[in-house]
């Protein structure tokens, strides 16, 4: 076990100090970058600026969620999805200093967070298990598309970006509860939209 929180905290260094290389080219690489105004430029910048967050909170949730379940059936599809996730840090990171803007500086508390949040799913079974990752994803896709109309029109690039993440993220909740995980108590799902709603508001601005 201390050799599993060894290998876990020298992943959480590099998803929040290292630059993630993407296994896929990035959505966007075939559109031409559009002028933007400053204050559309700033929009995006926020934008992204919480979704890259989301993204390392969902590389902290992954890991905790397979802290306890390393060799079951929905493993794989924990793996998988949290490759593609890798992608989307990617991709985040890497528009937000195009635009000439900076990541959150919270980001190593929300990963503590998360990854304590995975690790407590991950303790209560594997149906939960997948049945929290199913939710997390189904809320981070309405996320997504929520932002897809806040950007300004002329930023194709990072529509184009917005709109792989929400297709993946969909699929990710799909093959969850394709795998088994249970519908979450109402409580439970309206409590991850409020910690959700608190995460995107400080990382947008801080």
């Amino acid at each position: 076990m201390i050799d599993d929180f060894i290998i876990e905290f020298d992943k959480s260094l590099k998803v929040l100090f290292d630059k993630p290389k993407s296994s896929r080219p990035r959505p966007d690489s075939h559109i031409e970058d559009t002028e933007l105004t400053q204050n559309e430029k700033n929009c995006t910048i926020e934008l992204m600026r919480v979704n890259q967050t989301g993204e390392v909170c969902s590389q902290a949730l992954y890991s905790g969620q397979l802290l306890f379940h390393r060799h079951s059936e929905g493993t794989e599809s924990l793996k998988k999805a949290s490759k593609e996730e890798i992608d989307h840090l990617n991709w985040c990171n890497s528009r937000i200093h195009e635009l000439g803007g900076k990541t959150s500086l919270l980001n190593p508390v929300w990963y503590v967070g998360s990854f304590l949040m995975g690790a407590f799913a991950s303790a209560l079974g594997e149906k939960y298990n997948l049945g929290f990752l199913a939710e997390t994803e189904h809320q981070v896709t309405q996320h997504l598309k929520d932002h897809l109309s806040k950007i300004s029109k002329k930023d194709l690039k990072t529509s184009k970006i917005l709109e792989v993440m929400a297709a993946d993220e969909e699929k990710h909740a799909i093959n969850a509860k394709e795998l088994g995980g249970v519908e979450l108590p109402h409580q439970v799902k309206k409590l991850m939209s409020l910690m959700s709603k608190v995460m995107t508001k400080l990382s947008a601005k801080i």
